[in-house]
């Protein structure tokens, strides 16, 4: 099958690198020459506008946010000229961004009026995970496509077969909510230890013998305890993921209070300028 994919961030990097590792044909799209040349000395084909990507029989995406994705394929403002406009009935839209139930239908409905398969498989951990082909992938949309896809998503992660379009992206969405709840309480209560006298790195060995054990702890606390905030899941990008979360849960008819209240100490992190650091750094916003 002839692959394009968009979307060569960190985690979209090495899913497309397996796709190649696969033996499968690829064209991909970057703005970064460095990027485009390492693609292309591992045989991908380079295209030079993301118009060239529909001509494929399966697309691709790995983008930051839904808006990225809907743009993508539908067209700036929803015009109708993105890539479903130019891709052939009978082709797959492949989306592995971490976007919301209700963006997800939306664009399995567009691409089947254009006679596109939809299939979502959101990444469900790291590019570290990717890079090894061991990144779960939660996956749902038309039954026809999953089966001509699964060989290869087992060639370049674990797939998990949740069926439907809401499913796919409810787990990974959960997964956050809950990591980032537990990150949030993990930050507070290093703080209260503080005013207790006691340093985090001298809480934490405590603490990981207890039931407050988690894996936030056993990660990102050290990391708390080290003042070592460099990224490798933003401030933004947990704010982002808690937004979507809390907005899927009331569209359900479920009030969120507990993950609502984690996300406004994300907010409050991202208003003090650490947006950008590790989202561990909502450990000095918990003051």
């Amino acid at each position: 099958m002839r692959f394009s994919f968009l979307g060569l961030g960190n985690m979209g990097a090495p899913l497309a690198r397996n796709i190649l590792l696969a033996g499968e044909e690829l064209t991909v799209f970057t703005r970064r020459p460095e990027c485009a040349a390492a693609f292309a000395a591992e045989g991908a084909t380079v295209a030079t506008s993301v118009q060239e990507l529909a001509h494929c029989d399966v697309l691709c995406t790995c983008l930051p946010l839904p808006e990225h994705v809907r743009e993508a394929v539908l067209g700036a403002n929803g015009t109708g000229e993105g890539l479903y406009a130019a891709m052939g009935p009978g082709s797959i839209h492949l989306e592995f961004s971490t976007i919301d139930p209700a963006t997800a239908n939306s664009l399995a409905a567009a691409a089947g009026a254009k006679g596109v398969a939809y299939v979502q498989a959101t990444v469900g951990k790291t590019p570290q995970m990717a890079m090894k082909r061991e990144e779960p992938l939660f996956v749902g949309g038309n039954r026809a496509a999953v089966g001509t896809l699964w060989p290869l998503l087992e060639k370049i992660g674990q797939p998990h077969d949740v069926e439907n379009v809401d499913a796919a992206c409810a787990v990974k969405l959960l997964s956050n909510m809950i990591g980032m709840a537990n990150l949030a309480v993990l930050a507070e209560g290093l703080r209260i230890g503080q005013a207790a006298g006691m340093k985090p790195d001298a809480l934490l060995p405590l603490l990981q013998d207890t039931g407050a054990r988690s894996f936030q702890m056993d990660v990102r606390g050290p990391w708390m305890a080290a003042d070592d905030f460099s990224p490798r899941f933003a401030v933004d990008l947990a704010a982002k993921d808690l937004r979507l979360g809390c907005a899927m849960a009331r569209a359900w008819g479920f009030k969120p209070r507990l993950t609502e209240d984690a996300l406004g100490m994300f907010k409050k992190a991202q208003a003090e300028g650490l947006g950008g650091e590790d989202a561990c750094a909502v450990f000095k916003a918990a003051n």
